[in-house]
C-alpha cells in the first residue's frame, strides 16, 4: 500500500502526519513543497488539494487532505502496531472534542508570533499589490494574510494570540490532571496529543517554552512526546523553524518580557 506525502519540514499540519507515519513504521515517498515559493499553489498541486495547504496524503491513487482526517484514516486503515484512537466510544468522542478545540485555539493561534516572527520581512519587501494578489492566491488563509498585511499583526492582536495558547496549556494541564495522565486522555497517547504537539514544539522553539513553566504537568508531557520513537524521525534536521530563522529563539523571548 504505497503511501505519498506532499508537505513541508517546518509544517505544524505535516508534523501531525508524519508522527503518525513514523509511529505506525508506515514507509511513505515524501514530497517536500517550498510554502514561501508556492509550491502549494501551483496548478497541478490545487488539483489535488483545493485548499492549497500543507499535507496532502496519496494511498493507492485516492487522495486524502487536512492533518486530522490524515491521522485519523490512518488510524482506521493500519491500526498495528501503534493506534491513537481509544477503543471506548465516550473517549473517542473526549479525543475528537480535544482535536476540534486544538485546531479553533493553538493551531489557529500559533500562526501570529510564527507569521509575525518569521515570514513578516518576506512580506514587509513586497509591493502592496504583490502581496495582496499573494494573498489573493491562497484559497484557505487569504482572509488570514490580508488581516496580517505587510506590517505584520499588533501588539494587541499578537497579545491575544498568546492568551489563546496560554489557555490551551491550562486546557491541557486540566486535562491530564483529570484523566490522570500523563497524556492528555489518561495512560495511552492519542491522536488529541498528536493533534497539539506541533503547536507546543513551535512555541518551544521560538523560546516561548517560558509561558508553561508554571505547569509542570504540561512540562512532563513535553517530554514525554519527544522522548517517543517517532518524533525524532518526524523532526528530522530542518524541520525547526529555528533552524531556517535562527533570529528566532531571541525574537520569541524579547516578545515573552
Amino acid at each position: 500500500m504505497p503511501f505519498t506525502l506532499y508537505n513541508a519540514p517546518q509544517s505544524t499540519c505535516s508534523q501531525r502526519v508524519r508522527f503518525v507515519l513514523n509511529a505506525k513504521a508506515l514507509p511513505f515517498e515524501e514530497v517536500k513543497l517550498d510554502l514561501l515559493a508556492g509550491d502549494q499553489l501551483k496548478p497541478d498541486y490545487l488539483k489535488m488539494n483545493p485548499n492549497g495547504v500543507v499535507p496532502t496524503l496519496v494511498h493507492d491513487g485516492d487522495v486524502v487532505i487536512d492533518s486530522n482526517v490524515i491521522t485519523e484514516y490512518l488510524d482506521e486503515i493500519a491500526p498495528e502496531p501503534a493506534n491513537f484512537t481509544p477503543v471506548a466510544p465516550v473517549k473517542r468522542a473526549c479525543m475528537r472534542t480535544l482535536m476540534h478545540f486544538i485546531d479553533e485555539m493553538p493551531a489557529a493561534a500559533v500562526r501570529v508570533p510564527t507569521f509575525n516572527l518569521a515570514f513578516l520581512p518576506r512580506f514587509a519587501a513586497m509591493s502592496e499589490d504583490e502581496f495582496v494578489a499573494f494573498a489573493e492566491s491562497k484559497p484557505l488563509r487569504r482572509e488570514f494574510m490580508l488581516a496580517m498585511g505587510r506590517k505584520g499583526f499588533s501588539q494587541s492582536e499578537m497579545k491575544a494570540a498568546l492568551d489563546r495558547l496560554r489557555r490551551t496549556y491550562e486546557r491541557m494541564d486540566r486535562e491530564i490532571e483529570k484523566s490522570g495522565g500523563p497524556w492528555l486522555l489518561g495512560e495511552e497517547i492519542t491522536l488529541a496529543d498528536v493533534a497539539v504537539m506541533p503547536a507546543i514544539v513551535r512555541m518551544a522553539d521560538i523560546g516561548l517554552d517560558t509561558m508553561w513553566a508554571d505547569l509542570p504537568r504540561v512540562r512532563r508531557w513535553l517530554e514525554m512526546i519527544q522522548a517517543h520513537p517517532a518524533y525524532q524521525p518526524t523532526y528530522y534536521p530542518g524541520s525547526l523553524l529555528t533552524e531556517r530563522f535562527p533570529h528566532l529563539r531571541e525574537a520569541g523571548r524579547a516578545q515573552a518580557r
